[in-house]
């Protein structure tokens, strides 16, 4: 059988190859090409960011499980994948120490306006300019999943005051916590920095948008270690432009990579990372390992450890 590796930072001859090789498969890494044409004759895939659409999926006919080292998956169609009896295996979980802490130090570069202060040394300058702590600021949580839990630790630690919105809260997490849970525009109204953590779909695509950019204090910033389409771009901009918010730092964008006729490349208070909140070589150490594990069960006849479509997980 044949495993497709898409995963950039996954290589021949790393951790994930050999473990793959050591089960009798055939690994083939994606290096160019159309994804449409790669997948033909493949039975399992280890997936990046590629766009598994019904397209891709219906050109691989022997396809039985992609195992996506993240833990998103809305780069694959999983109704198509779920009615050609394909599993979809995230590894959700293996990187949310990672994302937290790089959402702690966008609040902190927000903070402080690291960004700023270390262009202005670099070309001559010495300004100081007054930043302001963390401890006693509001952080606003918009999804209390396993990363937003995490990011509302590390807050709680530093003492700032947690509140977080989630359609399907863990009122256990919350109250062990205390973190407070809140309505949407409350949590909007009230934090200092807005942080995002919740999955893409139709119901959260353009979830913050000018309405919600509106409700926001002018001094606070929008981090979002999510997904791009959360935000809607356009909107942030023109905020941003009317003074409306004090920043914000993105790791995740629209599109990727950031086009170079963005706005937001137009404004000094805005930080953009390369989506490289996860990576960390802990984290891709365990995601790598964590999905090629889940193609090696679906192809040995097992149920892998986690799939969002489970009736096809075996």
């Amino acid at each position: 059988m044949r495993v497709l590796v898409t995963t950039a930072w996954l290589q021949p001859g790393d951790h994930v190859d050999r473990l793959l090789q050591e089960e009798g498969f055939e690994v083939v890494h994606k290096r160019s090409g159309r994804l449409v044409d790669l997948v033909r004759e493949v039975d399992g895939v280890v997936a990046g960011t590629d766009a598994f659409t019904a397209e891709v999926l219906a050109a691989a006919p022997k396809l039985k499980v992609i195992g996506r080292t993240g833990a998103g998956y809305d780069n694959i169609d999983t109704e198509a994948a779920t009615e050609r009896g394909i599993a979809v295996c995230p590894t959700p979980g293996v990187n949310r120490r990672a994302v937290a802490e790089h959402t702690l130090a966008l609040m902190l570069n927000c903070a402080r306006s690291l960004p700023q202060n270390i262009l202005s040394v670099r070309s001559g300058g010495w300004e100081q300019p007054s930043g302001r702590e963390l401890a006693g600021a509001t952080l606003g949580i918009v999804g209390l999943g396993a990363i937003g839990k995490s990011v509302a630790e590390l807050g709680t630690l530093l003492g700032m005051e947690v509140l977080a919105y989630d359609p399907d809260l863990d009122l256990d997490f919350a109250t062990r916590t205390g973190v407070r849970a809140v309505a949407l525009d409350e949590l909007l109204r009230r934090a200092d920095f807005v942080s995002l953590h919740i999955f893409l779909d139709d119901s959260t695509r353009h979830l913050i948008d000018a309405a919600a950019l509106a409700t926001m204090k002018p001094t606070a910033y929008l981090i979002n270690t999510a997904r791009g389409g959360v935000v809607d771009e356009d909107a942030l901009a023109d905020a941003l432009e009317r003074g409306e918010l004090a920043g914000a730092a993105l790791d995740v964008v629209e599109v990727e990579p950031l086009p170079a006729a963005s706005r937001l490349r137009e404004h000094d208070n805005v930080i953009v990372t390369a989506h490289v909140g996860a990576a960390t070589t802990e984290s891709r150490a365990r995601s790598g390992r964590m999905a090629a594990q889940a193609v090696i069960d679906v192809l040995n006849g097992r149920a892998p450890a986690f799939t969002v479509n489970p009736q096809k997980g075996s």
